[in-house]
């Protein structure tokens, strides 16, 4: 990345170091909000790779716990001041606040919705539909929620899908439709569109098909609570209608107690243009689709206020129960 000309006292000051994750995906993120950090600050942004439990696991996310295995070590390194702030997936974030660290900033949000890649440049239900004459779609996620989603959309179309777990980076994931191991894979449009390759979808899904992740296609800007300076500067790269309807999409992922390895799918979004109404759409599922609560919200209140509503009326209509322990 190359920064403006810095003058004056920023001309001075060392270089701020942004931690990130090195995966492809996240060294790209962190690139863009580095090179939107120099250009508001006038200072050079240098990349801190830092390697995180999530990157060197290879265990499904739900058996490590899932919630927190992508962020702890970057939270570390701003603890200990070896990094000055650090880009996160906002949906890989636990939703409890840190103690002594600020989400400084949630800038504009990506694309939030779901993308299959798949062979012959087919959409889900025409994978789907020629399954159902050889044998059933094999279709790749690491996500339980993508999992349930997709075994509902199945059952209800009464054709058969076989989901397969996996793990890996995007070339990995698409890598297995390449070679003909897997007939599809599920992955993030806001992932694939950031790469530059949104190109190799093959079907984008609309949010009526399929519920992104809490928080999906936004990214989080933390920062050391005790940094003012830092922090506000950091505030410049916050859009105000993201950060609501993240904050009530996590909001009833709190309130539901469930971590980022849960099949929970919630989105948010204006209900009008130029208004602060809010309509939050969120589902609960079991892994097999075969038990689904889904409900939606719409108000003018404190967008936390919205999703823990919706979280007590889910939870109230049974969601309790898909939850198994976490909902206790």
């Amino acid at each position: 990345m190359t920064p403006p000309p810095a003058h004056g006292a920023a001309a001075e000051l060392p270089p701020l170091r942004l931690g990130t994750r090195r995966s492809a995906l996240a060294m790209a993120q962190s690139g863009m909000i580095a090179d939107a950090v120099s250009r508001l600050t006038g200072r050079q942004v240098e990349l801190v790779e830092i390697t995180t439990f999530g990157d060197v696991s290879r265990e499904a996310l739900a058996q490590i716990g899932g919630t927190g295995v992508f962020v702890s070590a970057l939270r570390d390194a701003l603890l200990a001041g070896t990094i000055d702030f650090a880009v996160h997936s906002l949906k890989d974030l636990p939703t409890a606040a840190p103690e002594g660290l600020v989400l400084a900033a949630v800038p504009l949000r990506e694309d939030p919705r779901d993308a299959l890649v798949a062979r012959d440049g087919l959409t889900l239900p025409e994978l789907l539909e020629k399954g159902a004459h050889t044998r059933p779609a094999r279709i790749g996620t690491g996500s339980p929620r993508r999992m349930a989603q997709l075994n509902a959309y199945a059952r209800s179309q009464g054709l058969p899908v076989e989901t397969v777990a996996i793990r890996g980076n995007v070339d990995t994931r698409i890598g297995y439709v390449r070679s003909g191991e897997l007939d599809g894979v599920l992955l993030a449009a806001a992932g694939l569109n950031r790469l530059g390759r949104l190109g190799e979808a093959t079907q984008i899904l609309d949010a009526e098909l399929m519920l992104p992740a809490p928080g999906q296609g936004a990214l989080a800007v933390e920062c050391a609570a005790g940094n003012t300076e830092l922090a506000q500067a950091l505030s410049g790269l916050d859009d105000a209608p993201t950060r609501a309807a993240v904050t009530a999409e996590r909001a009833l992922l709190a309130a539901l107690e469930a971590g980022c390895s849960a099949p929970v799918g919630a989105l948010a979004l204006p209900r009008r243009v130029e208004s602060d109404e809010i309509e939050l759409r969120a589902l609960v599922g079991t892994v097999d689709g075969a038990t689904v609560v889904q409900m939606s919200a719409t108000g003018h209140d404190a967008a936390d206020e919205l999703g823990r509503g919706l979280a007590a009326r889910m939870l109230a209509a049974g969601a309790a129960g898909l939850m198994g322990e976490r909902a206790k």
